[in-house]
């Protein structure tokens, strides 16, 4: 899995006044949870935008006053008006602990049924998962090639080595929707003979 580094300085006080001052210098307050005790910090908010416009997961090296922790994004909390970035929670991480994190789902192939006039639906975009952080995958990769019309791809059929699925096992990740036009079609079929 990709690393992004993130520099921080540990804050000094707390409070509201504090944090509405940080975030008018285009700071965002942040806390690490997972270690011996918090550890409260703030950033520029521009080192957020590579880790929070896009689909894509990352694990964090966050550069605080000289020391470094392993972490990943916990929770991230937005203005309600203006999408900027009020606060970051951030859970730390070591090499031999296992991490729950959600991973991107990667849809491959070009499914029967979608020739046979279905179209792809992809129910679940991320898979909650398991597993140390060595193991971590970027995506997902599920094939849908063998998919035939109304058929679907669940959570228990998706096999990675190294990673347990926290998703249940009877929820589907694609299916292959049956259009009108390929019920039309079916029932024409059905009809003439």
């Amino acid at each position: 899995m990709k690393s992004i580094e993130i520099k921080g300085h540990l804050r000094e006080t707390l409070g509201k006044k504090e944090t509405k001052k940080l975030r008018k210098e285009g700071k965002v307050p942040c806390v690490i949870y997972g270690g011996e005790a918090p550890i409260h910090f703030y950033a520029e908010a521009n080192a957020f935008r590579s880790i929070v416009i896009t689909p894509n997961v990352y694990l964090l090296k966050l550069d605080i006053d000289g020391t470094v922790y392993n972490a990943i994004m916990q929770d991230i909390q937005f203005h309600p008006v203006t999408d900027e970035v009020l606060h970051v929670d951030f859970l730390e991480f070591t090499d031999d602990k296992p991490v729950k994190i959600e991973v991107p789902v990667k849809v491959e192939g070009f499914a029967k049924g979608i020739k046979a006039g279905g179209k792809l639906k992809v129910n679940l975009r991320r898979l909650k998962v398991r597993a140390l952080a060595k193991d971590l995958p970027d995506t997902i990769s599920v094939d849908v090639t063998e998919l035939g019309l109304g058929e679907s791809v669940k959570v228990g059929a998706v096999n990675v080595e190294n990673l347990e699925l926290l998703n249940a096992t009877d929820v589907p990740v694609a299916t292959i929707i049956i259009t009108r036009a390929a019920r039309a079609a079916m029932n024409a079929a059905a009809a003439a003979n």
